[in-house]
């Protein structure tokens, strides 16, 4: 087919002509002929060196699972169209139609996506104090530890003994440009650390609590990972811990019973301090129910509240959405 020869310290200026050109041909290998490089095209290209060559056609990769997963026709449009990637491994939430192909989907996904290692099912919902699910092992790798990367952080976890949502990185990162450098923040609910670790980039001190012994254990190894030495890490009930800390910024995010602990996090925040607050509402009434409980707390405890800014997180469930109201604490 034709091609355009060009030296090789050209080839990389005359790639990006050619796609500029539209001329360029897709699905080919470049070919390397010594000190040249031939680039396929699909026209003549005047005011470059034009010869006849042979390609290799690149395979395809498919974008997603569902191109090469073998189950039959019938249940295909009960697949997933996204799944959790948390380090090198990835968990799925199957409807009880597609449980007997679970391997099947497991491998798809591991042929896909090269970088995953171990395939899981969620086979319960979150629950209990640790807020953690049950896993279904599906291909791979049957472990569940990982290391985890995001916002320039690493975190090394169990999927199994810890909660922890990949899906919130872009909220941790919006919570770390608000914070502002020698802040002392609370986080109350910190798990492994994702937001603890990050905001230690910024702040003076990070008190970061959490019920879970696991993710305690886990924390201080992220601590370490990542040199984030002014973490302080304590196993507990954060209604002990609550009053005894001062921060300019606490961290609440327990969406599910958040709202139980808005008098500790008042009285652990300073005069002007800001709460990070996380719920979930309905699509027709996202805030006005959550607005109302900050605004009781406030009264009850002689303070005033300023709301500056609420936002959808994520969705949560059919017409429910994880939610974010941040307010300033005046005492």
């Amino acid at each position: 087919m034709l091609a355009v020869r060009v030296p090789k310290r050209e080839a990389e200026k005359v790639r990006r002509r050619l796609i500029e050109l539209g001329v360029l041909a897709k699905g080919y290998a470049v070919k390397r002929e010594g000190e040249f490089i031939l680039f396929p095209v699909t026209e003549p290209v005047e005011g470059f060196e034009l010869v006849e060559a042979e390609f290799k056609k690149l395979e395809r990769r498919p974008h997603s699972y569902r191109e090469v997963v073998e189950v039959p026709e019938e249940v295909k449009p009960l697949l997933p169209s996204s799944f959790d990637i948390i380090g090198d491994i990835a968990i799925i939430e199957l409807p009880e139609e597609l449980m007997d192909y679970g391997r099947a989907i497991g491998e798809a996904i591991l042929k896909v996506h090269r970088h995953i290692k171990a395939v899981f099912a969620k086979g319960s919902k979150v629950e209990g104090e640790y807020r953690v699910r049950e896993l279904i092992h599906l291909a791979g790798e049957n472990r569940t530890e990982t290391l985890h990367r995001e916002n320039g952080i690493r975190l090394r976890l169990d999927v199994a003994k810890v909660y922890f949502s990949p899906r919130l990185a872009t909220e941790r990162m919006r919570v770390f440009e608000k914070t502002q450098l020698g802040e002392v923040v609370f986080d109350m609910f910190a798990g492994v650390g994702p937001y603890a670790v990050l905001l230690a980039k910024k702040a003076k001190l990070v008190f970061a609590v959490d019920l879970n012994p696991w993710a305690i254990k886990y924390l201080e190894e992220n601590v370490r990972l990542n040199k984030a030495r002014n973490v302080v890490p304590i196993l507990g009930d954060v209604r002990k811990v609550a009053g005894k800390v001062k921060a300019d910024r606490v961290i609440m995010n327990l969406p599910k019973f958040a709202d139980r602990f808005l008098r500790e996090a008042m009285l652990s925040v300073k005069d002007g301090g800001v709460i990070h607050y996380y719920g979930f509402g309905p699509e027709e009434d996202l805030y006005s129910e959550h607005e109302a409980k900050i605004k009781a707390v406030a009264r009850e405890l002689g303070f005033t509240v300023e709301f500056l800014e609420e936002r959808k997180v994520r969705p949560y469930a059919p017409r429910q959405f994880n939610i974010a109201i941040d307010f300033r604490v005046l005492k």
